[in-house]
């Protein structure tokens, strides 16, 4: 099959969309909103998509349909297939309605400093909600998200359904004539958007250089690796807890390269610095450069393999101490307990007397720490 036509439903700030990269590859067109005003336009050539607008690809007819709410320029896509009727049959929400969710209004605020948008953004999205919540129930819903995305706060795991099973299960769509209700649950206890996203804005809506193949990265010797780290080069060990906890190299920063490494790295690592990375073994090298690339950080020194070489040339590890709920209890009265789980996940649950330094802003917040008294982390 021949790729012809890429679309997508508003300027997202989880991820590089890839949608340019993919064009190039392809020679596909882009077709992207005009909707939101003057600030939120895509700055490189592209069709451009208003509501009501149609794209038919073969016996498929895609209408544009603008739902704001999580972005001012966030638009949908109602497919019909034509030689069956002429009702639509799926609608492509992107980050408008997701499984049991809906897009939350509030990135643009906390993560790209957007002022007052926040408030407005709940508010189209309850006249966004209004259309959705008249659309026939056996039409298939197909969000951009499902269950860990920070684009909402209780995303179902599955990956469709329909407008009848939402209107009965999403919460939104329970606050149908309750506004003030609808905005106050939609913007409360939302988790933190990762301090990358405002990067992520930018990248995907200006006209930047394009990534089109997985760079080659170069093995460090431990000569190497001390010296950029001497020089303040960050390294990154994307091995499991456990194992980094019985030994890595000092100064060096524990994100385990699983689903979630893209995310924390982009909370941890600016745009405009080198970084190293320690892997288990070299096969995931490929691996974890791919999904550094899909959040844009793309300055990676180079890697190494485990902690073998550093030690092998003399060099010490540095040790934690994981410790058990029996020894936990016997300690807590003596120690100051920081937990690094998100304000929603605290407020909800923690342990009595503990203080809450959110782990994805920690540097931010070292005077929180006491360095005289003994310190218990709880994640």
């Amino acid at each position: 099959m021949q790729i012809t036509h890429i679309l997508e439903t508003h300027i997202h700030a989880d991820f590089l969309a890839g949608s340019r990269e993919l064009a190039k590859l392809t020679g596909a067109e882009l077709y992207l909103s005009a909707e939101g005003g003057k600030d939120w336009q895509y700055e490189f050539p592209h069709n451009s998509l208003r509501h009501g607008d149609i794209i038919k690809l073969g016996n498929l007819k895609l209408e544009v349909v603008y739902t704001p709410g999580h972005t001012p320029e966030s638009i949908s896509f109602l497919l019909t297939d034509i030689p069956a009727t002429n009702k639509p049959v799926m609608f492509f929400t992107g980050d408008f309605v997701f499984v049991g969710d809906v897009g939350r209004p509030d990135l643009l605020e906390k993560a790209a400093n957007v002022v007052s948008t926040a408030n407005a953004g709940a508010l189209q999205m309850f006249k966004s909600i209004h259309f959705f919540s008249e659309l026939a129930d056996y039409i298939q819903v197909w969000p951009g998200h499902g269950a860990g995305s920070a684009c909402g706060k209780a995303l179902g795991s599955i990956a469709s359904t329909t407008v009848g099973y939402e209107k009965i299960r999403n919460w939104a769509l329970q606050y149908e004539n309750d506004r003030d209700g609808f905005v106050k649950y939609l913007l409360e206890d939302q988790p933190e958007p990762p301090k990358y996203f405002a990067m992520m804005k930018k990248l995907n809506k200006v006209d930047r250089p394009l990534l089109t193949e997985v760079p080659a990265q170069k093995l460090l010797s431990a000569s190497e690796l001390k010296i950029a780290i001497e020089n303040g080069v960050k390294v990154i060990d994307t091995r499991n807890k456990a194992d980094f906890a019985k030994g890595f190299i000092p100064q060096t920063l524990n994100i385990r390269g699983n689903n979630s490494f893209a995310t924390w790295a982009g909370w941890f690592v600016n745009y405009n610095e080198n970084f190293i990375l320690v892997v288990e073994n070299v096969n995931q090298v490929d691996d974890l450069t791919r999904k550094l690339m899909r959040v844009g950080l793309d300055n990676v020194l180079g890697y190494v393999v485990g902690t073998k070489s550093w030690t092998d040339k003399g060099e010490k590890l540095v040790t934690e101490t994981v410790i058990d709920l029996k020894k936990f209890k016997e300690v807590m009265n003596d120690s100051i307990i920081i937990d690094v789980r998100g304000v929603s996940e605290f407020n909800k649950a923690h342990i009595k007397g503990a203080k809450n330094v959110f782990v994805g802003t920690i540097y931010d917040h070292l005077n929180l720490i006491p360095k005289d008294k003994q310190v218990i982390i709880h994640c």
